[in-house]
C-alpha cells in the first residue's frame, strides 16, 4: 500500500498516523494511505512560509509565471490519469473527473498570465507637485482549506492565484479525498518554487484545519465548505484580523416557465440536479415549475431520471457514480424520508442501488408535490435529490426562487427575452444561468454568491486578486 506524506518547507514528512483513502465505488479498494499532520507540523509549515514570503513576494514575475505554466502543462498532460484517480476516490464518473483535472490545468495556465497582468495606477494629487502611485502587494501567508467535492479544481483555483500574486501557501485538503490534492501538490513541488512557498498538511479539519485557522502567522484564509464551519472560520479570522474568503454552498433554484423548450428544460435540470451525484454547491435542488408545463415536465423528467445509469465511477456508460461516503449517503436518505413525512411524494429513485461492487450507490431521487416551506427546500442536501415546486406564474417563481438564505446560482428555462432579462437582474444570487444548467462555470470568470453562500471577494478570474493582494497608496513629492 502506497504511503503519501505531507510536504513542509521543501521536504516530504510523515505525520502522526496514516489514514486509508477508500474508494466509494468499491469499499474493498484502498486508494492509498495518507499522513495526517499534527498541529505542531502546521506551525512548522507556517513558519517556513513566513520565512519564504519576503523573497517570493519580490520574485521575478516571469519566473513565477513560468512555474505556474509548468504546473498547468503537466496537469493537462496527465489529465486522464488524474481524472481517473479523482473518480476513484471521490465518485465522479471518469469523464467528469478528466474534465475537472483539465479545468485545474487551465486554471494554473490562466494565472500564469495573471502574474504579468497585475495592474496599478498613477494619479495626480489634488495638491501641487505630488504624484500618487497605487500598487498591489501580496497578502503574505495564505491558509487554504478545500472541500471534498472538487478535490483538484477547487484547490487549483485557490492555490494558483495565491502563488501568482506572490503569496506563500499552507494547504489542507479535505481528509475524505486527499489523493487528488496530493497528486496536485506533488506536481507543484516539482515546478521550481523555493522551499516554504508551498506547503501541504493533510488531516482532519478539527485538528489540522483548526490549527491553520488559529495560527497568528496566517494572514488570510480561503475556505470552501459548510455554512456552520464557515461561520466559525470567519469568527476566528476576524477576531485576530486575518483576511477571510468563504464559499459555503447553496440551495439553488431552477425555474421552468410555460414557454420553455421541454426537452431542453428536462436535460438541463437532470444535469444540474443529478450529475456529479448532485454533490456540487451549484447543483439545482429546487425545480420551480409553472402550472402550464408542470405535469408534462414532471413526467418527462421522471422518465429521464429513471433512465440514468448508476454504478462504479470508472465503469463504461455510467451516468452517476456513488455518493462520497456512508455518512453522506445516510444524510441523503434522511432528507428523502423527511420530505415524504412532510407531505411530498417520491416519484422516482431514492433507493440504494446494488452494483457489482460494494459502494455507496443511490438512485437519483425526484420528489414532487413539495412546497417551499418544507425542510428539503430550505436546507442544502448535497446529493442526487431534487424537489419540484409548482407555482402559478413567473412572479411567484421569482419570489420562491429568492426565498432562501442562500444565493449562489440560479437558472431559468424560458424562450422569453423579457423574463430572462428580468430574472438576470432580480435573481438574488451571484451567478445566473439562462437555458443552461446551474452547475458548470468557466475558469476565467468570477465565482461566488451572496447572502449565506459567500463571504468576501470573489474567486477565480482576474477578480481573485481582490482577495490575494493588498492595495498600497504611495505619495511622492517632486
Amino acid at each position: 500500500m502506497s504511503e503519501h506524506l505531507n510536504y513542509i518547507n521543501g521536504a516530504w514528512v510523515a505525520g502522526s498516523r496514516f489514514v486509508p483513502n477508500i474508494n466509494p465505488s468499491d469499499l474493498a479498494d484502498t486508494v492509498g494511505l495518507f499522513a495526517s499532520a499534527t498541529a505542531a507540523q502546521v506551525g512548522e509549515a507556517v513558519q517556513a512560509a513566513r520565512a519564504a514570503a519576503p523573497a517570493w513576494a519580490l520574485f521575478n514575475v516571469q519566473a513565477r509565471a513560468d512555474a505556474l505554466d509548468r504546473i498547468g502543462n503537466e496537469i493537462l498532460a496527465r489529465r486522464e490519469e488524474l481524472g481517473t484517480l479523482l473518480a476513484r476516490e471521490e465518485g465522479k464518473t471518469k469523464p467528469e473527473g478528466i474534465g475537472e483535472a483539465a479545468r485545474a490545468g487551465n486554471i494554473f495556465k490562466f494565472f500564469a498570465g495573471e502574474c504579468l497582468r497585475t495592474p496599478g495606477e498613477l494619479l495626480p494629487s489634488v495638491r501641487p507637485n505630488i504624484g500618487i502611485e497605487i500598487t498591489r502587494e501580496p497578502v503574505g501567508v495564505v491558509g487554504i482549506i478545500s472541500p471534498w467535492n472538487f478535490p483538484i479544481a477547487i484547490p487549483a483555483w485557490k492555490i494558483a492565484p495565491a502563488l501568482a500574486f506572490g503569496n506563500c501557501v499552507v494547504f489542507k485538503p479535505a481528509d475524505l479525498v486527499p489523493g487528488s490534492a496530493w497528486a496536485l501538490a506533488e506536481i507543484i513541488t516539482r515546478a521550481g518554487l523555493p522551499a516554504g512557498v508551498f506547503n501541504l498538511v493533510m488531516g482532519a479539519g478539527r485538528e489540522v484545519g483548526q490549527a491553520i485557522v488559529d495560527h497568528p502567522g496566517i494572514d488570510a484564509i480561503s475556505f470552501t465548505g459548510s455554512q456552520s464551519v464557515g461561520k466559525q472560520v470567519a469568527q476566528a479570522a476576524v477576531a485576530r484580523g486575518a483576511k477571510v474568503q468563504l464559499e459555503m454552498g447553496g440551495k439553488n433554484p431552477q425555474i421552468v416557465l410555460d414557454d420553455a423548450d421541454l426537452k431542453q428544460a428536462v436535460e438541463l435540470c437532470a444535469q444540474s440536479a443529478f450529475f456529479s451525484t448532485g454533490q456540487r454547491c451549484t447543483a439545482s435542488s429546487r425545480l420551480i415549475v409553472t402550472a402550464g408545463i408542470h405535469d408534462r415536465f414532471v413526467e418527462a423528467l421522471a422518465e429521464r431520471v429513471r433512465g440514468l445509469k448508476v454504478g462504479h465511477a470508472l465503469g463504461a456508460g455510467i451516468d452517476i457514480g456513488p455518493v462520497v461516503s456512508k455518512a453522506q449517503l445516510e444524510q441523503d436518505e434522511r432528507y428523502i424520508e423527511l420530505g415524504q413525512a412532510e407531505g411530498a411524494r417520491l416519484l422516482a429513485g431514492g433507493q440504494r442501488v446494488k452494483a457489482e461492487t460494494d459502494g455507496f450507490f443511490l438512485a437519483p431521487a425526484l420528489i414532487v408535490d413539495s412546497t417551499q416551506a418544507m425542510t428539503i427546500n430550505r436546507e442544502e442536501i448535497f446529493g442526487p435529490v431534487a424537489s419540484v415546486i409548482r407555482v402559478k406564474d413567473y412572479d411567484e417563481a421569482l419570489a420562491v426562487s429568492n426565498d432562501t438564505p442562500f444565493g449562489l446560482s440560479a437558472g431559468i428555462a424560458t424562450s422569453s427575452l423579457k423574463y430572462a432579462t428580468h430574472f438576470k437582474r432580480h435573481a438574488q444570487v451571484g451567478m445566473v444561468m439562462v437555458n443552461l444548467p446551474t452547475a458548470g462555470v468557466d475558469y476565467h470568470v468570477p465565482f461566488g454568491g451572496r447572502k449565506g453562500s459567500s463571504y468576501g471577494p470573489r474567486e477565480q478570474g482576474s477578480y481573485a486578486r481582490e482577495f490575494y493582494t493588498i492595495v498600497k497608496t504611495a505619495y511622492t513629492g517632486v
